[in-house]
């Protein structure tokens, strides 16, 4: 399967990654992908961006180096009710409104009950379009529920490279469960990087071999080609 687009990219503004814009746009040029989007945390992670930045990204050219570039977050899940550390109105600035949960963001050590009812609610919120890494151990879900609450709801779950390798140790286990509902129901998955630095765009590997293996279909991946993601995230072309 080919993906066209990383969807889950980190600039320095996140305060904890290590490239920039330019840097991330030519780093996935030089992969081949046709676009980006950039998810920098919310304002509730340590370190993260102010809001600011957000209200200032329409400064980001939609294009670089040939790459699209989708304008983004990867927001926090603050409480049970699903609502997220980005007001409404930057909400509807952005391409791509992806959200999870954090250490660190007020939310943490609630129990798959707790965790479980905090995702799906903000998957009712029809700005989020995708919930970043729900394989992470440290915040376990009901699958099954989310599954179904993001096939509902028209929520794509992210398949994250970097939960398979480098990042939230013990998730294998977790995503292959989650991989195989997704599959059995139907469901929509992005996959993402996860890229903190630039030589990290466009790493795709493990990912895409947990999706060959469960049997996911290519109509099923949101990023496996531009005209089913800019369908999916309702964007014209450039």
């Amino acid at each position: 399967m080919e993906l066209i687009a990383d969807m889950h990219t980190h600039t320095i503004a996140s305060g904890h990654a290590y490239s920039t814009v330019n840097e991330l746009a030519e780093a996935a040029a030089r992969k081949g992908l046709k676009a980006i989007a950039l998810t920098d945390h919310g304002p509730a992670m340590p370190g993260g961006p102010h809001l600011y930045h957000f209200g200032a990204i329409r400064f980001i050219p939609r294009e670089i180096a040939g790459v699209r570039i989708l304008c983004g977050t990867e927001a926090n899940i603050l409480n049970e009710h699903g609502d997220i550390d980005l007001p409404d109105r930057y909400q509807e600035r952005l391409d791509f409104v992806m959200t999870g949960l954090h250490e660190g963001c007020g939310f943490d050590g609630q129990g798959i009950e707790r965790n479980t009812e905090a995702v799906i609610n903000a998957m009712s919120n029809p700005r989020i379009h995708a919930i970043s890494h729900p394989g992470n151990p440290l915040f376990p879900l009901d699958y099954e529920k989310i599954v179904k609450a993001a096939l509902d709801t028209g929520t794509a779950l992210e398949i994250n490279n970097a939960s398979l390798g480098i990042s939230r140790e013990g998730s294998r286990p977790n995503c292959e469960k989650l991989v195989g509902l997704i599959a059995r129901y139907g469901a929509s998955l992005v996959v993402g990087s996860d890229a903190h630095i630039a030589q990290g765009v466009g790493v795709f590997d493990d990912a895409l071999l947990l999706l060959a293996k469960a049997g996911i279909t290519e109509t099923q991946v949101v990023n496996s080609s531009m005209a089913r993601l800019l369908s999916f995230l309702h964007l014209p072309p450039l």
